[in-house]
């Protein structure tokens, strides 16, 4: 099944044979995207064939396309937030912490196969993974929500921090922190936002309703914050310390990670032990 998608600059279309090597293939991706053919893969037994109507841009899909992780996959077709119509339709719903699970692009699949991703016109998915849309929704509005807002909404649900009256922070907002500002609102929550940029408090305040807003850098303010806190949810990306938001929790509190920082970050035993807190993390659903 051949089928349009984006990917990379008109002047390198031989670029697109998987038989080129990595480094041709980054320094195409890093060109501007054009529409080019694939072929998807048959709909099987438990396949669900959709046309795609809108995919959200995710930050992870940046550095897929930049392959920041060194494991890019040339030609490669990112975008896993898409919505659209049912074409053809032919566990545990905790396939996402497999071990050996498939991703939705830039992936190996069992049969030999490469996954591609949403910035596309036409996908083929296991029925496991999609989910009747509601009438009433705009598509273009709730596509993000397949990953900014699952991945911020599902640890909200799995470790209590979705109760009325909670105080909760919000450390960044970017995508994934916009999101879990306006879900903790829902759900009855106070809500402080932490943030290292003050730019920030007046969208954080007016358009997110946040009750609350810190700057990270600023010592007394962290200190007059300190302890008030029953959860946090931590989507930041950039490497950042995680001892001066454990002190904003009260004891038991819990700071959950769900940013991606490239590289690990220190925890002492200490900040945790003595208030019996919890850093736990989420990735997407479950």
């Amino acid at each position: 099944m051949m089928q349009e998608t984006s990917i990379i600059d008109p002047e390198q279309r031989r670029a697109v044979s998987i038989g080129h090597g990595l480094s041709e293939g980054l320094r195409v991706a890093r060109q501007r995207p054009v529409r080019t053919s694939l072929s998807r893969r048959p709909t099987r037994d438990r396949d669900v064939q959709l046309k795609v109507l809108y995919c959200g841009i995710c930050r992870s899909d940046l550095h897929a396309v930049k392959n920041d992780s060194g494991s890019s996959q040339y030609p490669l077709v990112p975008g896993h937030e898409m919505v659209g119509k049912k074409l053809r339709s032919m566990l545990n719903n905790l396939q996402n912490y497999c071990p050996k699970l498939t991703l939705t692009y830039n992936r190996i699949q069992p049969d030999d196969t490469v996954t591609y991703g949403g910035y596309s016109d036409v996908m083929v998915v296991d029925e496991d993974f999609v989910i009747r849309w509601p009438e009433d929704f705009p598509m273009d509005k709730g596509a993000p929500l397949l990953c900014a807002g699952i991945t911020t909404y599902s640890p909200m649900k799995y470790y209590g921090l979705d109760k009325p009256g909670l105080h909760i922070g919000v450390v960044g907002l970017g995508g994934l922190g916009h999101v879990a500002a306006k879900f903790a609102k829902a759900f009855g929550s106070k809500v402080t936002v932490i943030s290292t940029s003050v730019g920030k408090k007046k969208e954080a305040m007016e358009s997110l309703s946040a009750d609350g807003f810190v700057i990270s850098r600023d010592l007394q303010e962290m200190q007059a914050a300190a302890g008030t806190l029953q959860g946090i949810i931590d989507t930041v990306s950039a490497v950042h310390a995680l001892a001066p938001l454990l002190s904003l929790l009260n004891p038991h509190g819990k700071l959950i990670v769900v940013g991606a920082p490239e590289k690990p970050l220190e925890l002492s035993a200490f900040s945790i032990t003595l208030a019996r807190k919890t850093v736990a993390g989420s990735i997407i659903g479950g």
